[in-house]
């Protein structure tokens, strides 16, 4: 995308007004790749050349968009292949097409993934770093989830639960083996609990009650940490853009 100089200029934040960005390059103290350039309306592309005022570099303001989904079940959290797309399969981004701009559309990651059967809280954004910080796993993020059971949850799941399950899965030919940390545990039902982990293993809570005899009916997210999904009135497939200083305050203070 191609920018006049005195639009670039305007709209880095360090002049006060334009008549401020047009007497800089009147007097010569605007360089693009190091040439000075004193033409207002010189055109060229911020992401291919370097623009200089006074020797101190200028760019433009980054801005991230951060939204909040309410999953719906049978969408899967990565880009289609084609092998997917031959199997009919349904991508999250999907329901952001033509509702945000072609470029932040390409720009859009998720913060963690949900299984294509896991409805729920689910963080979208242009943001790599705040993906990384939410995910790493020693932050040790807290994740709150409704879940409901092909059978009863006896007094010993739940035990075994808070203690921490160990989980033997063949997947591939490979087995993968682990224990999950000590979570938080109540039930809302006979079938039904409330469950908090603070960690993200692939398909985790769903392996935990395998390997207690039981199996995951159904999945809901409801939170993470302090942020919650149905303060937000959104139906499943609806998003609702949120900012970054809503993440900060729910997620990190």
């Amino acid at each position: 995308m191609k920018l006049r100089l005195h639009q670039f200029l305007s709209k880095t934040g360090d002049f006060t007004s334009k008549a401020d960005v047009k007497q800089a390059i009147w007097d010569g103290d605007v360089t693009v790749n190091g040439s000075v350039v004193k033409n207002i309306a010189f055109e060229f592309n911020p992401a291919k050349r370097v623009v200089e005022f006074q020797g101190r570099v200028l760019k433009l303001p980054v801005t991230d968009f951060y939204f909040l989904l309410h999953k719906p079940q049978g969408y899967i959290c990565s880009r289609l292949n084609s092998q997917e797309r031959e199997l009919n399969k349904t991508s999250v981004y999907e329901l952001f097409r033509g509702a945000v701009e072609p470029k932040v559309f390409e720009s859009l990651v998720t913060v963690g993934r949900l299984d294509e059967d896991t409805t729920g809280f689910l963080l979208v954004t242009t943001d790599g770093k705040m993906v990384h910080a939410i995910t790493d796993p020693n932050r040790h993020i807290k994740k709150t989830y409704r879940v409901e059971t092909e059978h009863p949850i006896s007094r010993q799941d739940i035990d075994a639960i808070r203690e921490g399950v160990d989980v033997s899965v063949v997947e591939f030919g490979t087995v993968e083996e682990f224990r999950t940390r000590g979570a938080h545990v109540y039930l809302e039902g006979e079938r039904c609990a409330i469950l908090t982990i603070d960690e993200g293993k692939k398909r985790q809570i769903r392996r935990m009650f395998t390997t207690l005899g039981n199996n995951v009916v159904h999945l809901h997210r409801l939170s993470t940490e302090a942020m919650v999904l149905s303060e937000y009135d959104l139906k499943p497939g609806e998003f609702s853009r949120i900012t970054r200083e809503d993440i900060n305050r729910a997620l990190f203070s």
